[in-house]
């Protein structure tokens, strides 16, 4: 953890170096710790402390950056330089909006002092107890087991300054015998709020049940997702057209849909920084304060979110969403989602189904065609069918080709609970529930 005082420090040293030039430094620390384990026995305990600074400096409408991990006098000098040169070679951006203005931020807690000191000890007493429980059910656990903290700074020489410091913990386990597999995780930044046994216990449950699978024809059939799965139809969606960007470039989903009803109104998907429940940041990586912003509303299109250089175009103010420096090229992202709750738990959405596929979880998911956020991928880690209301038997995985536009015009049902999960690209965090949707295409089995 850094200090914010310390901070300040720093962001103000590096702006003074570039000597009246406008420019925005991003300072981001780290300090993490993880138990790994495979084949019931923990084989790895690592530990992480860094500090990355990056830098945009710029010369007139020409923006050069750079990036470092050295906090020293020397590191700092060359830091600049270096960005200074590339700010020399690069060519002018008629569409560069200048740099954000200083503003006021919402205080939201997400540092836990317990999670920042969590121990190895600890860690590896949770994770214990899954590998026994996989032994007695002579089944295999391997996982990872993530604690720490860290701090996000961002200034710029127009006199923003901004600071948050967080807490994250995050426990993920793969269970498997030779013909069947389960998974769980869950994300906290708390690490109290994660229930380890009982995590490890639904991915054992799902890896028990799962021998001998059968295999099934391709078709259509009503599936019922586990938040696992849910997450990555948001995931897609975000990735591929909730950014302004996408929309400007005509490669999103929501081009020519905006205001019109395309989902289930049981659908409403937004963004929030500020919403401690779950992993906030209250301001984006320009120093703009994050916003909710409304991406669905009951199944229609509201419309997507904003960095400033996406915003200028259209004449409209930022909505906190802009990417790390690094990544600034993929234009802004949704980075806290959030899906609505409904009314039903899993057992009672598999008590209504005549005949369909309980789903664990999607993996290898790639983009067929943006239009639809048409999607081809598998599922993985458990799928049983469903029969008069009741789970009958394991099925071998599936490959899937599906428009997850469609998925959720689809939906019949949504969870009542949802769960935090935080991705491992850019901290991007999600908290889902299960669904429920009729007519998801499956064009075969992946063996």
């Amino acid at each position: 953890m850094i200090e914010e005082k310390e901070a300040r420090k720093i962001t103000d040293a590096i702006l003074a170096r570039c000597k009246g030039n406008p420019a925005e430094v991003t300072l981001l620390t780290l300090d993490s710790a993880l138990t790994r384990f495979a084949n019931n026995i923990i084989h790895q305990n690592v530990a992480e402390r860094d500090a990355e600074i990056s830098l945009r400096f710029m010369i007139g409408k020409k923006i050069g950056t750079a990036t470092t991990n050295r906090l020293d006098q020397a590191g700092l000098d060359e830091l600049v330089e270096r960005a200074r040169i590339n700010a020399q070679a690069s060519p002018e951006d008629p569409n560069y909006p200048g740099l954000a203005e200083p503003a006021s931020y919402k205080k939201v807690n997400a540092r836990d002092a317990d999670t920042a000191s969590y121990s190895a000890e600890n860690r590896a007493k949770a994770v214990g107890v899954v590998c026994r429980m996989a032994v007695e059910k002579g089944l295999n656990a391997s996982g990872a087991f993530s604690t720490g903290s860290g701090d996000t700074v961002v200034a710029n020489s127009q006199g923003v300054f901004a600071y948050h410091s967080m807490t994250s913990a995050d426990f993920q386990t793969v269970v498997m015998s030779n013909d069947s597999s389960g998974r769980t995780q869950e994300s906290a930044w708390k690490v109290d709020e994660l229930d380890v046994e009982s995590l490890g216990r639904q991915a054992i449950d799902t890896a028990g049940r799962g021998h001998n699978p059968v295999k099934i024809e391709p078709g259509e059939y009503t599936v019922i997702l586990e938040h696992y799965a849910t997450e990555d139809l948001l995931a897609s969606l975000n990735f591929y057209g909730m950014g302004a960007q996408a929309v400007q470039e005509g490669h999103s989903w929501m081009n020519d849909r905006l205001g019109q009803l395309i989902m289930s109104p049981q659908v409403s998907i937004w963004d929030d920084g500020c919403d401690s429940t779950g992993a906030p940041l209250p301001f984006d990586f320009e120093g703009v304060p994050k916003q909710k912003v409304d991406i669905i509303k009951q199944g229609v299109v509201m419309g997507p979110v904003y960095d400033r250089y996406s915003a200028a175009k259209e004449g409209k103010a930022s909505t906190g969403h802009a990417t790390p420096i690094n990544f600034r090229g993929f234009g802004p992202i949704a980075a806290h989602l959030f899906m609505g709750t409904g009314d039903a738990t899993v057992d009672e959405m598999i008590k209504a189904t005549q005949k369909g596929l309980y789903i664990n979880r999607f993996w290898y998911t790639r983009l067929m065609h943006p239009r639809d956020c048409v999607i081809t991928g598998m599922t993985r880690d458990g799928v049983f069918m469903i029969q008069d209301g009741e789970i009958a038997y394991p099925v071998k995985n599936l490959r899937y080709t599906m428009p997850y536009i469609q998925a959720l015009a689809n939906v019949e049902a949504v969870g009542k609970t949802s769960y935090l999960l935080i991705g491992e690209f850019g901290g991007i965090s999600s908290r889902v529930p299960a669904l429920k949707i009729k007519g998801f295409n499956f064009t075969g089995s992946t063996v």
